[in-house]
């Protein structure tokens, strides 16, 4: 299934069609969800890989066989992409499920199942530029064309995926509604992996040994996945994704939307974000440009996000 110039539209929202058709978003609305079940949810370019690592290490109690053998996409299959009824008939043991997809779309599935789900979100900032990026590599994406433009449409929502500040209210704002709910932010686990694999860990209800959190710890940092073809994509066709024009795991940092951002860019931005996000309780707090190269080689700074229960 090519489709590398193919848009698919569903209740409003662009989709690469060379992973999603019609059917496999109806599949997705009528999913049926088990109690046991894990949902990893993020908007794109936040996280998702690191957080598939993690539930997969902490599920396996450090062991990273799983991780290193199977690819992320097989062991955390999106739950729209229309390879995953395939992946889950095969699938043993409690399932671990990965969706790009808005709370509207997922909350009649969800609403009553004790289904775990897990919601990671980023800097929008850092978001866009990482976005950027990948779609300069991903030929399954649009050609973002400059980064002034892709940061328009990326305000406007009209990238693939939709609107990120849509994506972050409306699972945030519905969490009340799901019976089993973690938040967790890019730059807290970044900040403190230790600290934010035991709240995972607690979440998961599987206690980790020592032993177990030393070598889960050791096994989803980015130097790690980076060289690991399970999640780098690598082994993926240069049509699908060219790795000439870049990496999929680029650099895995914070505030590197300093090194991209106008002066006059980041402060439209600022003002937009206020008023996207005046009626939502997540606080992030930005990056000065003379901040950045500090905090990237310091992991012992303070937490650069919190969430405001």
């Amino acid at each position: 299934m090519a489709r590398l110039d193919v848009t698919e539209t569903f209740h409003g929202i662009s989709f690469p069609g060379h992973l999603h058709n019609q059917d496999s978003f109806r599949y997705a609305l009528d999913f049926k969800f088990q109690d046991t079940d894990i949902l990893i949810v993020t908007y794109p370019k936040s996280g998702t890989t690191w957080m598939q690592e993690i539930v997969t290490l902490v599920s396996n109690r450090g062991d990273a066989s799983k991780a290193q053998n199977q690819p992320n996409w097989a062991r955390a299959p999106w739950l729209e992409q229309y390879y995953c009824p395939e992946i889950l008939k095969t699938s043993q043991g409690p399932r671990l499920l990965t969706t790009h997809l808005p709370y509207q779309l997922l909350a009649s599935a969800l609403r009553s199942s004790k289904a775990k789900v897990i919601y990671v979100a980023r800097n929008p900032k850092d978001v866009v530029v990482s976005y950027y990026h990948f779609h300069k590599m991903a030929n399954f994406l649009p050609n973002p064309g400059t980064f002034s433009e892709f940061l328009s449409a990326f305000k406007e929502g009209t990238v693939h995926y939709g609107s990120w500040f849509d994506h972050v209210k409306g699972w945030t704002s519905n969490a009340g509604n799901i019976h089993n709910f973690l938040y967790i932010t890019y730059e807290e686990m970044w900040q403190n992996l230790r600290g934010s694999l035991e709240k995972v860990s607690r979440f998961l209800q599987c206690p980790l040994l020592e032993e177990e959190f030393i070598s889960t710890e050791k096994n989803c940092s980015f130097s790690t996945m980076r060289e690991s073809s399970m999640v780098n994509y690598k082994n993926i066709p240069q049509e699908i994704m060219d790795h000439s024009k870049g990496s999929f795991m680029r650099k895995g940092q914070i505030g590197d939307w300093v090194n991209i951002f106008s002066k006059q860019q980041s402060c439209s931005f600022d003002k937009f974000y206020e008023s996207k996000m005046a009626d939502s309780s997540l606080k992030f707090v930005w990056l000065k440009p003379e901040e950045s190269s500090l905090l990237n080689s310091r992991q012992d700074t303070e937490i650069l996000v919190r969430h405001a229960a």
